[in-house]
């Protein structure tokens, strides 16, 4: 890294709210309505090129968190993204968690984008 390269601190992946100091406002509630829980997994990293998505040192990525729905972990990548604008080669990604772990169902009804 050069001089003018920032340090990402990375956060616990089970930690929900990654700038809250307070335990008890990491932690949220499931949701007591009818809607279906669909983790989704925020991370990032800096790319070694970026037309392909092989990170540069993937024991610096940053795990953003683990988010309860699609929007919820969109306002987390656009707050990490918008943290590392300066760096052209830092990208995040939103992984839809409950894909892969319930791959044979489809979530179109409930998580329109994704």
């Amino acid at each position: 890294m050069g001089a003018g390269d920032k340090q990402i601190e990375t956060m616990p992946a089970v930690d929900l709210s990654p700038h809250s100091d307070s335990p008890q406002q990491r932690t949220r509630p499931m949701s007591t309505d009818d809607t279906k829980q669909l983790l989704h997994l925020v991370f990032g990293g800096e790319l070694v090129d970026l037309h392909r998505h092989e990170f540069r040192d993937p024991a610096k990525l940053d795990i953003v968190g683990i988010y309860p729905s699609y929007a919820e972990a969109e306002k987390a990548w656009r707050g990490a993204a918008q943290r590392t604008v300066d760096n052209a080669q830092m990208r995040y990604f939103i992984v839809h968690m409950h894909r892969m772990l319930d791959p044979d169902t489809k979530h179109a009804y409930v998580d329109n984008k994704g």
